[in-house]
């Protein structure tokens, strides 16, 4: 496929994002960028015909990153209405068209961010280029994957439903949140917490903790606050979540045995990274008892790069297994 022109897509709950993709010297380039918000869009489909009929290329073939689990070449988006799959795509004479996970587009992009593209939150200049490395991150929901790497430089992408899984508390603070959240949910998942509805929860938490009232229902007025006074309530709040962020990062290299570096991927992070880089979050990604020295060895990067998904759907649309 590394002479044709392919549709790339990153599909959030938010947004979908669509780029034509060549392949140069040997890395994919990206051309023709245009955004869709979900709410202007009815469905999926017409979402990606909107941008097929808008390209100058009509493209034929190529891959589309969604933000949820893809079973059998179909998707139902965990935080957003679409539903989709890769039988009505080929509708549009795409063909072949293949799905994949969001952050597992991610886990393919991230080696090919550098400099500018990449701000660091501690650790060092680089990884071990021969290991693994995990993408994670907070945005509309919070996505993690794994990009396995061996010495022959072999390499396989894992994608994951990891932000589901449990939220454990670091702390005695924490250990009150979880107590909170447990009456509202059946099940506190890492997501309920760290990505954008669950700034909300956290700064609640806080708030009844404390014993004060809070009447926030916008997570972006929290974020707004903090910024412009860390030493104020919301400044307490957006903390915690780095805190914790720092911490969730950890268990996953950790988990993945991500010495290649872990990145820190999604919509939050790179608007607050000046807060995110004086945060705790890299005290609490070391804070892992006997295993501070290994953590000590990882670096950790926020992508910059607005497009690396679409990047990551490039490089898997350019290969042999599309």
């Amino acid at each position: 496929m590394s002479d044709q022109t392919l549709l790339v897509g990153d599909v959030g709950g938010t947004n979908a994002r669509f780029a034509i993709a060549r392949m140069i010297d040997g890395r994919p380039v990206l051309e023709h960028h245009e955004s869709f918000p979900a709410e202007r869009q009815p469905t999926f489909l017409k979402a990606v015909a909107a941008f097929i009929d808008g390209s100058a290329v009509k493209p034929t073939a190529g891959v589309i990153a969604v933000a949820g689990p893809v079973t059998d070449g179909e998707i139902d988006l965990t935080n957003s209405p679409w539903r989709v799959s890769e039988a009505e795509l080929a509708t549009l004479g795409l063909n072949p068209i293949r799905l994949i996970n969001d952050f597992e587009a991610l886990a393919w992009g991230a080696p090919l961010m550098s400099g500018p593209e990449l701000a660091s939150l501690g650790g060092p200049a680089e990884g071990d280029p021969l290991a693994t490395l995990a993408v994670l991150g907070p945005g509309t929901g919070f996505g993690v994957s794994a990009l396995a790497r061996d010495i022959h430089g072999n390499a396989v992408a894992m994608p994951s439903e990891g932000g589901h899984a449990c939220f454990a508390p670091g702390d005695a603070v924490e250990d009150e949140i979880l107590r909170i959240l447990r009456r509202r949910y059946d099940r506190v998942s890492i997501e309920r917490l760290i990505c954008g509805p669950g700034l909300l929860n956290l700064h609640r938490a806080l708030a009844e903790i404390d014993g004060r009232e809070s009447h926030i229902d916008d997570p972006a007025l929290i974020t707004a606050e903090a910024l412009e006074n860390p030493n104020s309530h919301c400044g307490a709040t957006l903390a915690r979540f780095c805190a914790i962020l720092g911490c969730v990062a950890g268990d996953i290299a950790l988990t993945t045995g991500a010495r290649g570096g872990v990145y820190i991927a999604g919509g939050i992070a790179p608007r607050i990274l000046p807060f995110l880089k004086a945060s705790p979050f890299r005290e609490r990604f070391e804070r892992k008892g006997r295993f501070q020295d290994y953590m000590a060895d990882i670096p950790t990067n926020v992508i910059l790069h607005k497009h690396a998904a679409l990047l990551g759907a490039a490089r898997v649309a350019f290969s042999a297994e599309v």
